[in-house]
């Protein structure tokens, strides 16, 4: 029952951080690390017990601290503990890529990812922010109002739709989702059967673009080709494009860089 209040508590958290730095009024590094009761025990323990095969790239302390100062995340968050002391997190080979505060393998930063796509400067009030992306193009987000009304969920773009779905669950649930579900049915008609032989060495830069796309009526992922694209590029070519394909369903746009 403690654990289960906790990952509600460090839910709770990661939306107060974003709410206190939606002022431009950023909390000062000391107030963010939490040296009492930090959660990352609580997530080292998700990891160690996974089903899924799961890799903690190594952590820069110092890159780690910015960061998390950008972020405006504590420490007692999940979210914020996952920046103080990962690189990112590798899970299925690679094929989910968690955000945290960058390494070699994955030189992206969940602070520095955002700035130009969800905000404009560190603090802006966030519609939705990105916390990490698979091998496909699809991209998870935790939703703090510009993808709907359930604030604190973890959202997905969906490759094959180009449309944002609630998984129904918060960051610390997604987190376990990663860890522990049967990624096979999740991902159904949306991995190649040779995948796992591509996957391992894949530079977390970069994501696989698929010709007929994905999200074309009828596509056959077998029978697809796939190159290798810039993650950068892949997430701002399937905003624009989804803004295109849903501008008639109400789907609530981006409008961080307007």
């Amino acid at each position: 029952m403690k654990g289960t209040l906790k990952i509600f508590s460090l839910i709770a958290l990661s939306l107060i951080s974003f709410g206190v730095a939606a002022q431009n009024k950023l909390i000062s590094l000391d107030k963010l690390i939490n040296k009492t009761d930090p959660a990352w025990p609580l997530v080292q323990k998700w990891i160690d017990s996974a089903k899924n095969k799961v890799e903690v790239l190594p952590v820069d302390s110092v890159k780690a601290k910015e960061v998390l100062y950008n972020a405006q995340m504590t420490t007692y968050a999940t979210l914020g503990s996952v920046i103080y002391n990962t690189g990112g997190i590798m899970v299925d080979n690679g094929w989910i890529r968690i955000l945290g505060s960058g390494s070699e393998r994955m030189t992206r930063n969940i602070a520095d990812w955002n700035k130009g796509k969800t905000i404009k400067e560190f603090g802006d009030n966030v519609p939705y922010l990105l916390i990490a992306d698979d091998a496909i193009g699809g991209f998870f987000a935790i939703n703090y109002g510009g993808l709907g009304p359930d604030v604190k969920n973890v959202y997905y773009l969906e490759p094959n739709t180009l449309t944002w779905q609630p998984l129904g669950a918060g960051y610390g649930e997604f987190l376990v989702f990663c860890f522990d579900s049967d990624l096979s049915k999740f991902y159904k008609g949306l991995r190649w059967s040779s995948w796992d032989q591509f996957i391992a060495n894949l530079d977390g830069t970069k994501s696989y673009s698929f010709r007929p796309y994905l999200w074309e009526k009828d596509t056959d992922i077998e029978k697809c080709s796939r190159k290798l694209v810039g993650i950068e590029e892949m997430y701002n070519f399937n905003i624009m494009k989804s803004k295109e394909l849903n501008a008639d369903k109400g789907i609530k746009k981006d409008d961080a860089k307007q």
